[in-house]
């Protein structure tokens, strides 16, 4: 006796409608361009940094939702999502979490992600090196970055330039 194989369901897959006028052709890259744009979508890579001495990550978008992580001042975020209160959050793990508006600041800090960061004099590896910096540290960007480097202040006065590679948060 032969035994019969289980039926499969097909599944339908739903047509993607197309739009030549836009990247890949495809009508979902239009509508991530238009969230891109609408009230409470934070800009393209829009770091800041914490402002308050603790902070509290949240799960959801509410002081009443569960504790994730309390984090220091300077400690960099990219804002995903800018609610009246609240805003969506990613750390240089790539987590997102939520934190309260009052908290943040708009001043940039990057934190070291290398083993040891090489902090130089010079936008140059060959610079004479002013201090070493150790992984998490984090740092106030002070200049952008030109040609991969950028420029770096420690919270003791020290400053130099720092190879991007080496730091999240630009």
């Amino acid at each position: 006796m032969r035994k019969s194989k289980p039926k499969r369901k097909r599944m339908k897959t739903p047509a993607r409608p197309t739009n030549p006028g836009f990247p890949g052709g495809y009508l979902p890259s239009f509508l991530l361009l238009l969230a891109a744009c609408l009230p409470g979508a934070a800009a393209a890579l829009d770091f800041r940094s914490v402002a308050a001495a603790h902070a509290v990550l949240y799960d959801a978008p509410s002081p009443q939702a569960k504790k994730r992580y309390v984090v220091g001042k300077y400690f960099p975020v990219e804002a995903v999502i800018v609610l009246d209160s609240m805003v969506k959050v990613r750390d240089s793990s790539g987590e997102l979490s939520w934190i309260e508006k009052k908290n943040l600041s708009e001043a940039r800090t990057v934190v070291v992600t290398a083993p040891r960061a090489d902090i130089r004099q010079a936008p140059d590896k060959n610079a004479a090196l002013v201090f070493q910096a150790d992984k998490d540290v984090a740092l106030e960007l002070v200049e952008a970055p030109r040609t991969g480097w950028a420029k770096v202040r420690h919270r003791d006065g020290q400053s130099g330039f720092v190879a991007a590679s080496q730091v999240w948060g630009l």
